[in-house]
């Protein structure tokens, strides 16, 4: 059984989606359209990103959104067929696209304003810790009076993505590698995302997409936020909820590949630029195995 994983921030490179560009006739047909939604040549960004762009929130979001989208649209000519649909964060568009939620436009509206609200957050900080679990993080912190930081990203056993006040986090860090972090690793980004610090931006994209209607998933999407699919009943409503609770809640990876393996589904497939995903469920499918293991010994 198929699965089809989609990349989030993060995974974003100069020169993505460089071949498929022509090789994806979507693109060609919908590059007018995409650059007047977006507002600069989409292309040229991917391809040159001379001014380092693609490390902003507002730039990220729709480049990685068309990207993802040109992989997923040659991968399905190329005959893979997914039974079920994932992405990371942002990539939770991509699997919402791939199953029919909403059309490639709409899904570019949708993470344009996004990535534009987010950007518009608050300051603070996120930080991946390396080697400590998730339970053992959260006791660190508690102890330590940094209740006001959040679990950004369960993302694997053995990486976790902290999210809080600039000054929370580092106050943290050292707290996290006397408890046994192999490493803490403040993230390149100047937002609190998946936090509580960005409510007011969630609140903002519950209003944008108050108007809108979405269609009922042909395919199971896992949701990043209960780490289950998407519900059919309802459809649209529960995509915007749970759209707009992805925003500050925490990104439930590691929960999300251990519900599909226990689905059966046995192929992973990263659909968009780079390996992250791939290397984070190879450290989750280990996990599962060593535990089955100890299990039957």
């Amino acid at each position: 059984m198929i699965g089809f994983l989609f990349p989030g921030q993060g995974s974003q490179r100069r020169g993505m989606g460089e071949e498929l560009f022509d090789e994806v006739p979507e693109y060609s047909i919908l590059e007018p359209q995409i650059d007047a939604i977006v507002g600069y040549s989409m292309r040229r960004l991917c391809q040159e990103d001379t001014d380092n762009k693609l490390r902003e929130t507002q730039f990220t979001q729709p480049c990685l959104y068309v990207t993802n989208a040109l992989h997923y649209y040659k991968t399905i000519r190329e005959g893979l067929s997914p039974r079920y649909l994932a992405g990371h964060s942002l990539g939770e568009y991509n699997a919402l696209l791939a199953a029919g939620a909403f059309d490639f436009m709409t899904g570019l509206r949708l993470v344009k304003k996004r990535g534009e609200l987010m950007s518009q957050a608050k300051n603070g900080g996120m930080a991946a810790i390396l080697g400590l679990p998730a339970s053992l993080i959260k006791q660190v912190l508690k102890g330590s009076e940094l209740n006001s930081i959040d679990i950004a990203n369960f993302n694997s056993p053995s990486q976790t993505v902290i999210s809080g006040s600039l000054e929370d986090i580092q106050q943290s860090i050292p707290l996290l590698e006397r408890a046994g972090a192999k490493t803490c690793l403040p993230l390149p980004v100047s937002k609190a995302f998946h936090s509580h610090y960005v409510a007011d931006t969630a609140t903002e994209f519950a209003d944008f997409l108050a108007p809108l209607n979405f269609m009922a998933p042909k395919i199971p999407v896992i949701s990043n936020v209960t780490a289950s699919p998407y519900p059919i009943d309802n459809a649209s409503e529960s995509i915007k909820s749970l759209l707009v609770r992805q925003i500050t809640h925490s990104v439930n990876w590691m929960q999300s590949i251990q519900f599909l393996i226990n689905k059966g589904v046995t192929q992973f497939h990263e659909i968009g630029p780079g390996h992250v995903l791939t290397k984070l469920m190879q450290q989750i499918q280990q996990q599962q195995t060593t535990e089955e293991l100890l299990n039957i010994a």
